[in-house]
């Protein structure tokens, strides 16, 4: 009996030797090898990334990002999603307010012409330097085929994460072709190339409707467009693509500046410009696909996409402004993703995001959710379920995804067909 109690005891012992040494190995489980492989048999912890996003959070997000978290959690990236919204129009005050409180989350899409740039100066995300390569491998080279990484680096820190889409910045016209035509206008396909141009078709279309709302945009880009000049969105400040010293000047100083300024005060004057124009925060983009404009200066990506009308009834003309000058593409920092320099997880974000560069499967749960439900696959192309467009949408078409564009994924939908894809 008493040989039988000591070998129990000697069992028991050996069994809490083993547990301690298990014990002891699992406090190493966040240490992750990039390839998928796991030190030792133990899984690391599961943790949550918190995401903010620009934009109205649309219905179906929450139940997209499970399935994402359920994906990456089988390719051993054990991750959960936190994703918040903020609307655009309170977007760039809000992270700043957030950044300069010191708040913590994991990342957040940004851009030149939102708070990136202010952010980015003060020091608020965190550098990259170190953990791109050894987290983010395949994002790095693409980032080194383009050589844009300098463009979201700030006194020689990595702090940005830029989009990898190349598109031209090249300014276009847009007026509602419906309302023209119901007046009797007659305007010819890419007629509208100059500032007396833009001048007479919005006094025209003011004749023929005295009382709607007609433009909130004052026509300083039209200058730029004339000029060649090259905003930076940073303080005012940019340079002309025609001199070749490239000096960077003030905007203020220069003498379009003034001549922009004087047209606004006629344009105002002449109610070419809505009344509520300084005060107005509203979404342009809402507002031009409600119905609520009928003239807007807009891009050349906005020019080759759908904008999604309320009204069916309701139709686009564009026109390229000042074809024949020089321009230049789009920022690589036009759209960007940064990760907050008090996230605890930058390694799994970093993770996720290499991911998104290089699977297929992840990009479209992200970018178009659930097949079926979220989106249907039509041939290449990503279509809104029957009885969904662009105005109820549960997902497609969220707010913030350009910076997760990726050209070798994207599929043409609704809004960006294959005139924009190329």
């Amino acid at each position: 009996m008493n040989r039988l109690v000591a070998k129990l005891l000697m069992l028991a012992t050996a069994m809490l030797v083993c547990l301690s040494i298990a014990a002891c190995g699992s406090s190493n489980h966040d240490e992750y090898a990039y390839d998928g492989s796991k030190n030792g048999s133990e899984q690391e912890k599961e943790i949550t990334l918190k995401f903010y996003f620009g934009g109205e959070k649309k219905a179906a997000t929450d139940e997209v990002w499970s399935e994402v978290s359920r994906y990456v959690k089988n390719k051993g990236l054990n991750v959960k999603f936190d994703i918040n919204f903020i609307p655009f129009s309170e977007y760039k005050e809000k992270m700043l307010a957030m950044a300069a409180a010191g708040d913590s989350w994991d990342m957040n899409f940004d851009a030149d012409w939102l708070s990136y740039k202010i952010i980015a100066a003060k020091g608020s995300y965190m550098a990259l330097n170190e953990l791109l390569p050894k987290y983010a491998p395949n994002l790095l080279r693409k980032y080194k085929e383009q050589g844009t990484l300098s463009a979201a680096t700030v006194n020689g820190q990595i702090v940005g994460l830029p989009w990898t889409m190349k598109m031209n910045e090249r300014k276009f016209a847009g007026w509602r072709v419906d309302l023209a035509e119901k007046a009797g206008l007659s305007i010819e396909p890419d007629s509208i190339k100059t500032i007396e141009d833009v001048d007479w078709l919005l006094r025209e279309l003011r004749k023929s409707y005295p009382n709607e709302k007609l433009n909130r945009t004052p026509p300083l880009s039209l200058f730029f467009s004339r000029e060649e000049w090259v905003d930076m969105n940073f303080h005012g400040l940019g340079f002309y693509l025609n001199d070749p010293e490239i000096i960077v000047r003030a905007v203020e100083q220069q003498p379009f500046y003034l001549e922009s300024a004087k047209l606004s005060k006629v344009w105002y004057d002449d109610r070419l410009i809505n009344r509520d124009a300084i005060i107005d925060k509203g979404d342009a983009s809402l507002q031009w696909r409600n119905g609520k404009s009928m003239f807007t200066i807009t891009s050349h990506e906005w020019a080759n996409a759908d904008p999604g009308f309320v009204d069916p009834t309701y139709k686009q003309g564009m026109s390229l402004l000042y074809p024949d000058k020089k321009f230049v593409n789009r920022s690589s920092i036009a759209n960007v993703v940064a990760i907050n320099r008090n996230s605890k997880n930058p390694d799994r974000v970093l993770r996720f995001l290499d991911m998104l560069e290089t699977d297929r499967t992840l990009y479209d749960l992200v970018l178009y959710g659930i097949e079926g439900k979220t989106y249907l696959l039509n041939g290449e192309a990503a279509d809104y379920p029957e009885g969904m467009q662009t105005t109820s949408s549960n997902y497609m078409e969220w707010g913030g995804q350009w910076a997760f564009w990726k050209p070798q994924f994207m599929r043409p939908t609704a809004t960006y067909g294959k005139k924009l894809l190329g």
